[in-house]
């Protein structure tokens, strides 16, 4: 499964926020977007939300990013 989801680093909070109809709309993370911290932990946050693999596949720099969730 692929999303294309948008991400604001160095937040105050570390939330996932979801629309109505159930997908993820935007991510909130604590770290900042340098030394490739924020990427971390996004895939780490989405892995325990998914509770399976998740992997950037596009996007490492940009704050819109391709993910893809492997069950």
């Amino acid at each position: 499964m692929k999303l294309q989801i948008r991400v604001q680093p160095n937040s105050s909070k570390q939330t996932i926020q979801i629309d109505i109809d159930g997908k993820i709309q935007k991510v909130f993370l604590k770290n900042p977007a340098k030394d490739n911290k924020a990427n971390q932990e996004l895939e780490k946050l989405l892995s325990k939300h998914f509770k399976a693999k998740t992997t950037i596949i596009k996007g490492h720099t940009s704050k819109i990013k391709t993910i893809e969730v492997i069950k």
